[in-house]
Protein backbone atom coordinates (compact mmCIF):
# COMPACT_ATOMS: atom_id res chain seq x y z
CA UNK A 1 0.00 0.00 0.00
CA UNK A 2 1.51 3.32 -1.07
CA UNK A 3 0.79 6.34 1.12
CA UNK A 4 -0.03 9.66 -0.53
CA UNK A 5 -0.18 12.78 1.62
CA UNK A 6 -2.66 15.30 0.20
CA UNK A 7 -3.53 18.80 1.30
CA UNK A 8 -7.15 18.99 2.43
CA UNK A 9 -9.73 19.71 -0.24
CA UNK A 10 -13.32 20.94 0.07
CA UNK A 11 -16.11 19.33 -1.98
CA UNK A 12 -16.40 22.30 -4.36
CA UNK A 13 -12.85 21.59 -5.51
CA UNK A 14 -12.40 17.90 -4.73
CA UNK A 15 -15.71 16.06 -4.49
CA UNK A 16 -14.53 13.10 -6.57
CA UNK A 17 -11.37 12.68 -4.50
CA UNK A 18 -13.37 12.78 -1.26
CA UNK A 19 -15.79 10.18 -2.61
CA UNK A 20 -12.93 7.98 -3.80
CA UNK A 21 -11.39 8.13 -0.35
CA UNK A 22 -14.57 7.55 1.63
CA UNK A 23 -15.79 4.70 -0.57
CA UNK A 24 -12.48 2.82 -0.55
CA UNK A 25 -11.59 3.39 -4.20
CA UNK A 26 -8.06 4.60 -3.50
CA UNK A 27 -7.48 1.65 -1.19
CA UNK A 28 -8.67 -0.68 -3.94
CA UNK A 29 -5.90 0.75 -6.14
CA UNK A 30 -3.31 0.22 -3.40
CA UNK A 31 -3.17 3.86 -2.27
CA UNK A 32 -3.57 5.05 1.31
CA UNK A 33 -4.56 8.72 1.56
CA UNK A 34 -3.50 10.94 4.45
CA UNK A 35 -5.03 14.43 4.56
CA UNK A 36 -3.12 17.37 6.07
CA UNK A 37 -4.83 20.66 6.95
CA UNK A 38 -3.56 23.45 4.68
CA UNK A 39 -5.75 26.15 6.26
CA UNK A 40 -4.45 25.96 9.81
CA UNK A 41 -3.13 29.37 10.88
CA UNK A 42 -4.04 31.12 7.59
CA UNK A 43 -4.96 34.83 7.83
CA UNK A 44 -8.68 35.34 7.08
CA UNK A 45 -8.80 39.14 7.23
CA UNK A 46 -9.74 41.65 4.52
CA UNK A 47 -6.89 43.94 3.42
CA UNK A 48 -8.33 46.91 1.58
CA UNK A 49 -4.91 48.41 0.93
CA UNK A 50 -3.82 45.35 -1.07
CA UNK A 51 -5.26 45.73 -4.57
CA UNK A 52 -3.21 43.30 -6.66
CA UNK A 53 -1.36 40.01 -6.23
CA UNK A 54 2.00 41.79 -6.36
CA UNK A 55 3.91 40.88 -3.22
CA UNK A 56 1.23 38.40 -2.06
CA UNK A 57 2.39 34.90 -1.12
CA UNK A 58 0.82 32.42 -3.60
CA UNK A 59 1.35 29.65 -1.05
CA UNK A 60 -0.73 31.23 1.73
CA UNK A 61 -3.01 28.17 1.72
CA UNK A 62 -2.88 25.94 -1.38
CA UNK A 63 0.58 24.49 -1.73
CA UNK A 64 1.75 25.70 1.68
CA UNK A 65 2.35 22.23 3.11
CA UNK A 66 3.60 20.96 -0.24
CA UNK A 67 6.31 23.64 -0.18
CA UNK A 68 7.23 22.59 3.37
CA UNK A 69 7.65 18.97 2.30
CA UNK A 70 4.60 17.91 4.32
CA UNK A 71 2.37 16.97 1.36
CA UNK A 72 2.97 15.09 -1.88
CA UNK A 73 0.19 16.61 -3.94
CA UNK A 74 -2.55 19.25 -3.88
CA UNK A 75 -5.25 20.56 -6.17
CA UNK A 76 -6.29 24.16 -6.81
CA UNK A 77 -7.46 26.35 -9.68
CA UNK A 78 -5.52 25.99 -12.91
CA UNK A 79 -4.59 29.70 -13.14
CA UNK A 80 -3.16 29.83 -9.63
CA UNK A 81 -1.28 26.59 -10.09
CA UNK A 82 0.66 27.97 -13.06
CA UNK A 83 1.83 30.77 -10.77
CA UNK A 84 2.56 28.44 -7.85
CA UNK A 85 4.59 26.01 -9.94
CA UNK A 86 6.59 28.91 -11.39
CA UNK A 87 7.47 30.13 -7.88
CA UNK A 88 7.78 26.71 -6.23
CA UNK A 89 10.80 25.77 -4.18
CA UNK A 90 10.07 22.10 -4.90
CA UNK A 91 12.24 21.46 -7.94
CA UNK A 92 10.13 18.57 -9.23
CA UNK A 93 6.78 20.25 -8.51
CA UNK A 94 4.64 20.36 -11.65
CA UNK A 95 1.02 20.15 -12.72
CA UNK A 96 -0.01 16.62 -13.69
CA UNK A 97 -3.36 17.31 -15.32
CA UNK A 98 -6.84 18.59 -14.64
CA UNK A 99 -8.81 17.52 -11.58
CA UNK A 100 -12.25 15.99 -11.86
CA UNK A 101 -14.53 18.74 -10.60
CA UNK A 102 -15.39 21.73 -12.76
CA UNK A 103 -15.99 24.32 -10.08
CA UNK A 104 -18.99 26.67 -10.00
CA UNK A 105 -18.54 30.16 -8.59
CA UNK A 106 -20.76 33.23 -8.62
CA UNK A 107 -20.29 36.94 -7.98
CA UNK A 108 -22.69 38.11 -5.25
CA UNK A 109 -23.87 41.37 -3.70
CA UNK A 110 -25.84 42.05 -0.50
CA UNK A 111 -29.65 42.21 -0.55
CA UNK A 112 -29.56 46.01 -0.10
CA UNK A 113 -26.96 46.62 -2.82
CA UNK A 114 -27.83 48.94 -5.68
CA UNK A 115 -25.75 46.75 -8.01
CA UNK A 116 -27.81 44.51 -10.28
CA UNK A 117 -25.45 43.91 -13.19
CA UNK A 118 -21.71 43.43 -13.55
CA UNK A 119 -21.19 46.73 -15.35
CA UNK A 120 -22.46 48.52 -12.25
CA UNK A 121 -19.35 47.31 -10.39
CA UNK A 122 -17.13 49.84 -12.19
CA UNK A 123 -14.64 51.23 -9.65
CA UNK A 124 -16.41 49.48 -6.76
CA UNK A 125 -14.54 47.29 -4.27
CA UNK A 126 -14.71 43.60 -5.16
CA UNK A 127 -13.26 41.14 -2.66
CA UNK A 128 -10.79 38.74 -4.30
CA UNK A 129 -8.50 36.11 -2.73
CA UNK A 130 -5.35 36.65 -4.76
CA UNK A 131 -3.91 33.54 -6.45
CA UNK A 132 -7.07 31.51 -5.79
CA UNK A 133 -9.59 30.47 -8.43
CA UNK A 134 -12.20 33.10 -7.67
CA UNK A 135 -9.59 35.87 -8.03
CA UNK A 136 -8.92 34.93 -11.64
CA UNK A 137 -12.57 34.20 -12.32
CA UNK A 138 -13.56 37.69 -11.11
CA UNK A 139 -11.12 39.17 -13.64
CA UNK A 140 -12.55 37.00 -16.42
CA UNK A 141 -16.13 37.84 -15.51
CA UNK A 142 -15.63 41.60 -15.14
CA UNK A 143 -13.31 42.43 -18.02
CA UNK A 144 -16.14 41.69 -20.45
CA UNK A 145 -18.20 44.46 -18.81
CA UNK A 146 -15.65 47.22 -18.22
CA UNK A 147 -12.13 48.38 -18.95
CA UNK A 148 -9.45 46.59 -16.98
CA UNK A 149 -8.48 49.77 -15.14
CA UNK A 150 -12.08 50.05 -13.90
CA UNK A 151 -11.86 46.74 -12.03
CA UNK A 152 -11.09 47.52 -8.38
CA UNK A 153 -10.03 44.52 -6.30
CA UNK A 154 -9.31 44.37 -2.58
CA UNK A 155 -7.65 41.41 -0.94
CA UNK A 156 -10.23 39.08 0.59
CA UNK A 157 -9.54 35.85 2.49
CA UNK A 158 -9.46 32.43 0.90
CA UNK A 159 -12.59 30.49 1.81
CA UNK A 160 -16.12 31.42 0.80
CA UNK A 161 -17.30 31.41 4.41
CA UNK A 162 -14.96 34.24 5.32
CA UNK A 163 -15.58 36.22 2.12
CA UNK A 164 -19.31 35.91 2.66
CA UNK A 165 -19.06 37.19 6.22
CA UNK A 166 -17.00 40.17 5.01
CA UNK A 167 -19.54 40.87 2.26
CA UNK A 168 -22.38 40.97 4.80
CA UNK A 169 -20.28 43.23 7.02
CA UNK A 170 -19.97 45.75 4.18
CA UNK A 171 -16.22 45.31 3.64
CA UNK A 172 -16.73 45.39 -0.14
CA UNK A 173 -19.54 45.65 -2.68
CA UNK A 174 -19.26 42.15 -4.16
CA UNK A 175 -17.32 38.92 -3.91
CA UNK A 176 -17.16 35.50 -5.51
CA UNK A 177 -18.56 32.46 -3.68
CA UNK A 178 -18.46 28.70 -4.22
CA UNK A 179 -20.83 26.05 -2.89
CA UNK A 180 -22.42 25.75 -0.41
CA UNK A 181 -21.96 29.47 0.29
CA UNK A 182 -23.33 30.51 -3.09
CA UNK A 183 -26.59 28.76 -2.23
CA UNK A 184 -26.52 30.06 1.36
CA UNK A 185 -26.09 33.62 0.08
CA UNK A 186 -29.12 33.22 -2.20
CA UNK A 187 -31.14 31.67 0.62
CA UNK A 188 -30.34 34.71 2.78
CA UNK A 189 -31.36 37.19 0.09
CA UNK A 190 -28.09 38.06 -1.64
CA UNK A 191 -28.18 38.52 -5.41
CA UNK A 192 -26.16 36.66 -8.01
CA UNK A 193 -24.70 39.14 -10.50
CA UNK A 194 -22.84 36.76 -12.81
CA UNK A 195 -21.34 33.27 -12.62
CA UNK A 196 -19.12 30.78 -14.38
CA UNK A 197 -17.22 27.49 -14.01
CA UNK A 198 -13.49 26.93 -13.75
CA UNK A 199 -10.95 24.15 -14.13
CA UNK A 200 -8.44 23.07 -11.53
CA UNK A 201 -5.31 20.94 -11.69
CA UNK A 202 -3.28 18.60 -9.54
CA UNK A 203 0.26 19.62 -8.57
CA UNK A 204 2.71 16.99 -7.33
CA UNK A 205 6.36 16.29 -6.72
CA UNK A 206 8.26 13.37 -8.23
CA UNK A 207 6.95 11.23 -5.36
CA UNK A 208 3.87 10.88 -7.58
CA UNK A 209 5.16 8.93 -10.56
CA UNK A 210 3.25 7.72 -13.62
CA UNK A 211 2.17 4.46 -11.98
CA UNK A 212 0.92 6.19 -8.83
CA UNK A 213 -0.94 8.90 -10.73
CA UNK A 214 -2.50 6.27 -12.98
CA UNK A 215 -3.90 4.46 -9.95
CA UNK A 216 -5.03 7.75 -8.40
CA UNK A 217 -6.89 8.68 -11.58
CA UNK A 218 -8.53 5.26 -11.91
CA UNK A 219 -9.99 5.68 -8.42
CA UNK A 220 -11.14 9.23 -9.19
CA UNK A 221 -12.73 8.15 -12.48
CA UNK A 222 -14.75 5.51 -10.67
CA UNK A 223 -15.87 8.17 -8.18
CA UNK A 224 -16.89 10.43 -11.08
CA UNK A 225 -18.94 7.58 -12.53
CA UNK A 226 -20.72 7.05 -9.20
CA UNK A 227 -21.46 10.75 -8.67
CA UNK A 228 -22.82 11.20 -12.18
CA UNK A 229 -25.00 8.09 -11.81
CA UNK A 230 -26.78 9.56 -8.76
CA UNK A 231 -25.72 13.15 -8.11
CA UNK A 232 -28.40 13.70 -5.48
CA UNK A 233 -26.84 11.00 -3.28
CA UNK A 234 -23.63 13.04 -3.00
CA UNK A 235 -24.95 16.56 -2.44
CA UNK A 236 -24.68 16.07 1.33
CA UNK A 237 -20.88 16.32 1.04
CA UNK A 238 -21.25 20.08 0.55
CA UNK A 239 -23.12 20.40 3.84
CA UNK A 240 -21.24 17.78 5.85
CA UNK A 241 -17.86 19.39 5.18
CA UNK A 242 -18.87 22.70 6.77
CA UNK A 243 -21.67 21.90 9.21
CA UNK A 244 -19.44 21.58 12.28
CA UNK A 245 -17.80 24.92 11.49
CA UNK A 246 -20.84 27.00 10.53
CA UNK A 247 -24.37 26.63 11.98
CA UNK A 248 -25.82 28.39 8.92
CA UNK A 249 -24.64 25.54 6.71
CA UNK A 250 -25.70 22.97 9.32
CA UNK A 251 -29.24 24.36 9.01
CA UNK A 252 -29.25 23.83 5.24
CA UNK A 253 -30.73 20.85 3.44
CA UNK A 254 -29.54 19.33 0.19
CA UNK A 255 -32.70 20.73 -1.39
CA UNK A 256 -31.12 24.17 -0.91
CA UNK A 257 -28.35 23.19 -3.34
CA UNK A 258 -28.57 23.08 -7.14
CA UNK A 259 -27.36 19.82 -8.67
CA UNK A 260 -26.63 21.61 -11.94
CA UNK A 261 -23.78 23.42 -10.18
CA UNK A 262 -22.03 20.14 -9.37
CA UNK A 263 -20.09 19.09 -12.46
CA UNK A 264 -17.58 16.25 -12.34
CA UNK A 265 -15.76 14.83 -15.35
CA UNK A 266 -12.94 12.35 -15.81
CA UNK A 267 -9.55 13.87 -14.90
CA UNK A 268 -7.72 14.68 -18.12
CA UNK A 269 -4.53 16.17 -19.56
CA UNK A 270 -4.37 19.94 -19.98
CA UNK A 271 -4.73 20.57 -23.75
CA UNK A 272 -1.60 22.33 -25.00
CA UNK A 273 -3.50 25.04 -26.87
CA UNK A 274 -5.53 25.84 -23.77
CA UNK A 275 -2.41 25.85 -21.62
CA UNK A 276 -0.71 28.34 -23.94
CA UNK A 277 -3.78 30.58 -24.08
CA UNK A 278 -4.24 30.44 -20.31
CA UNK A 279 -0.61 31.32 -19.63
CA UNK A 280 -0.77 34.23 -22.10
CA UNK A 281 -3.87 35.60 -20.34
CA UNK A 282 -2.22 35.33 -16.90
CA UNK A 283 0.84 37.15 -18.28
CA UNK A 284 -1.41 39.91 -19.62
CA UNK A 285 -2.37 40.64 -16.01
CA UNK A 286 1.26 41.02 -14.94
CA UNK A 287 1.71 37.55 -13.47
CA UNK A 288 3.81 34.55 -14.60
CA UNK A 289 6.57 36.86 -15.86
CA UNK A 290 9.36 34.33 -15.23
CA UNK A 291 7.87 31.59 -17.40
CA UNK A 292 8.58 31.08 -21.07
CA UNK A 293 6.30 28.27 -22.22
CA UNK A 294 3.29 26.88 -20.34
CA UNK A 295 4.62 23.35 -20.87
CA UNK A 296 7.50 24.18 -18.49
CA UNK A 297 4.96 24.09 -15.67
CA UNK A 298 3.47 20.68 -16.54
CA UNK A 299 5.04 17.26 -16.07
CA UNK A 300 4.27 16.18 -19.61
CA UNK A 301 5.64 12.66 -19.17
CA UNK A 302 3.52 11.81 -16.15
CA UNK A 303 0.47 13.64 -17.51
CA UNK A 304 0.48 11.81 -20.82
CA UNK A 305 1.49 8.42 -19.45
CA UNK A 306 -0.88 8.32 -16.50
CA UNK A 307 -3.97 9.58 -18.29
CA UNK A 308 -3.43 7.17 -21.17
CA UNK A 309 -2.90 4.23 -18.80
CA UNK A 310 -6.00 5.08 -16.74
CA UNK A 311 -8.29 4.68 -19.75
Amino acid sequence: MKKLVLETTAPFQGLAELVADREGLFEKEGIQIEWVDRDKGVDKSVQKDVNSPEGVNPFASHGKLFEQGKADMYNACEWGNYCRVQDSGVQSGRQLGRRAIVCFAGLYVRPDSEVYTAQQLVNKDVGAPFYFGTHYLILHMLEGFMNRDQIKLVRAPNGSRFRYDALLAGEYEATCLTEPYASLAEKEGCRLVTSSFLHGTEVASDKVDTETYTKFNRAVKEAVKRVNADRSAYMHYFIDYYKDKDPRVAAMDTSDLMESRVVVVDPAPIPQEEADRTAAWIKSWGMLADTGEASELINMEVQEGAHAAAE
